[in-house]
Parts: structure tokens; C-alpha cells; sequence
């Protein structure tokens, strides 16, 4: 998949200062990420704004059965680009609604209420996800999302049957 070394080795992007702890990290990568989704993900976005917050060695968690997740384990900047293609091949869009959040410069928990609509069904599923991230050096290196409602994330992108 295609980005630049130089955007994956130099960090943030010259405009910004570097973030000083985690939690600016991620309101930076979540920006970007909900950007990347929203122009339709590989070969119709840049992933090179996202690399920019993902440490090198990052690594992805997801939980098994989702329609996103694959094997589960995304490991460095090829692993999440790839996981993103997925995520953005199966949600239209992504809001986040409220966000709290809770750690220093190196954790942080964070609690996302999030809106998604499915690309295939078109139907929104409104959840909440529960994240823990470790960032190194102002970028991601690993994080442990854990959704509410697993179930509902699921069903929102499923077909329904046709009435009979």
C-alpha cells in the first residue's frame, strides 16, 4: 500500500507542533482517521496524515467477530493501513459524539461515543468504545479498543432477509 517513508518517519506533519501527551495524540489520529473514512479510505484518501501518529512497531487489538477485524492483530504502519482499508470498506462515515478520556503523556483510556453507518446497508449504529492506548514518543504504539455492544456493530452492517 502506497505512503511515503518521509511521512511515516518524520511524525507529525511540519505544520504542527509535536502532541506533548497522549491524549493530544489521539485527538490529532482520530481527526485524521474519521477524515480517511469519510473520503472512502485507500486510493481515495492519503494515509500518510494517519501514519503520521502511528509509531512505527504500533499494534492494533481488535476484538474477534467483528466485521472489520480480521485476525484480530494489525502490527505496524502496513498492518494498520491495511485495517483501515477494511474499516473504511465497511463504514461510510464515523462521528464521534462525546469523548472522555483519562491518563498522562504515555496512557491513555478513552471513552468514545461513536455514530458509524455502514457502507453496504446504510443503517447507523450509535456505541460506545472504550479504548486503551500507549503512545511513545507522540505516536500511537498500542491500543486495545473494547466495544459496548459488539453485536449491534455487527448487525448494522449485515443484510437484512427479505420479508416472505
Amino acid at each position: 500500500m502506497s505512503t511515503t517513508n518521509a511521512a511515516r518517519a518524520g511524525g507529525p506533519r511540519g505544520d504542527e507542533e509535536p502532541p506533548v501527551d497522549a491524549w493530544t495524540v489521539m485527538e490529532r489520529f482520530y481527526a485524521a482517521e474519521a477524515a480517511y473514512v469519510a473520503a472512502g479510505g485507500f486510493g481515495k484518501a492519503s494515509y500518510d496524515r494517519v501514519a503520521a501518529y502511528l509509531d512505527p512497531e504500533v499494534t492494533l487489538h481488535q476484538a474477534p467477530g467483528l466485521p472489520f477485524t480480521g485476525t484480530g492483530t494489525w502490527r505496524g504502519h502496513d498492518g494498520m493501513e491495511r485495517f483501515l482499508v477494511r474499516f473504511s470498506e465497511v463504514w461510510e462515515s464515523m462521528e464521534f459524539l462525546e469523548q472522555e478520556h483519562w491518563g498522562d503523556e504515555d496512557t491513555v483510556v478513552v471513552r468514545n461515543r461513536v455514530r458509524f453507518r455502514a457502507r453496504a446497508t446504510g443503517r447507523e449504529v450509535d456505541t460506545l468504545i472504550v479504548q486503551l492506548i500507549t503512545v511513545r514518543n507522540g505516536r500511537m504504539l498500542e491500543c486495545r479498543p473494547f466495544y459496548w455492544d459488539p453485536e449491534a456493530v455487527a448487525d448494522a452492517c449485515r443484510p437484512r432477509e427479505a420479508a416472505h
